[in-house]
């Protein structure tokens, strides 16, 4: 794992009208790094992460991606850089295979403008076996027929076949039993092994502890304690949750500027 940060937010805020819903937001994920992102409903996890994929604009601070300030005015520029966001509805097609599923949108062309589906086929088994994927048999069944664990699998595996760097999970286990859970769980590691950064949010401190390398803990949208997994307790992480120190009182922003 590099010691050296992939991404950085330094000093992040990002208000909706008069709500203030991120306030001097550090935050930083290392490539083969697991960086868990963990907070109560509204302790603004879900802006954080929509600020890095492009679709939200920050109002104050900086996000360095590789050494270099950078800025996200939409979802291309995220993505031009290596970040994807696997969302908790997956985005995922059910009429469409697997393969369909993993080229929508960037399908390969042909020398006649036709859907080159040997090459599309090859490429998705290749990053499948890459993730040592093995519980889907076809590439060519509907997603519509695979049980939880493996759609989470063909969504991860979608976002990390594009030369990605940063990999932004939300909520992967969420929903699933426990053999799918154990299924995405391994996926994430092997992300990780892979020198890949990833950033997990979750609200399961069990899977946490199991998969992660480092905390961030998100409280009224500021940062109130990092840790390192294998120096901290879930006992600790929860009193941060909840009643983690603050610098300011959340609240209406007196100005807008």
């Amino acid at each position: 794992m590099s010691t050296t940060p992939l991404l950085q937010l330094r000093g992040v805020s990002k208000h909706f009208g008069a709500v203030q819903v991120l306030q001097q937001v550090d935050f930083h994920v290392s490539a083969g790094e697991v960086m868990a992102l963990v907070g109560d409903n509204g302790a603004g996890k879900s802006t954080l992460i929509k600020c890095i994929a492009g679709i939200h604009q920050i109002d104050g601070g900086e996000i360095v991606f590789d050494g270099k300030p950078v800025t996200m005015s939409g979802p291309k520029d995220s993505a031009d850089l290596g970040i994807e966001v696997v969302y908790q509805d997956l985005a995922l097609a059910d009429n469409l295979d697997v393969v369909q599923n993993m080229f929508l949108g960037r399908e390969e062309l042909g020398s006649r403008r036709q859907l080159n589906e040997p090459l599309m086929e090859a490429r998705a088994k290749k990053t499948l076996s890459d993730l040592s994927v093995t519980t889907i048999k076809s590439v060519r069944q509907t997603v519509a027929g695979l049980s939880g664990g493996q759609r989470q699998s063909v969504a991860v595996a979608k976002a990390v076949m594009w030369n990605s760097r940063l990999v932004i999970l939300d909520e992967p286990t969420a929903a699933l039993g426990v053999a799918q859970t154990r299924q995405v769980l391994d996926l994430v590691k092997r992300l990780g092994e892979q020198g890949l950064a990833v950033v997990l949010i979750s609200h399961n401190l069990h899977d946490i502890f199991e998969v992660a390398d480092s905390v961030t803990v998100l409280r009224l949208g500021q940062n109130v304690a990092e840790y390192r997994v294998a120096d901290t307790t879930s006992q600790e992480v929860v009193q941060a949750i909840t009643a983690g120190s603050m610098t300011s009182v959340p609240g209406l922003k007196k100005e807008l500027s």
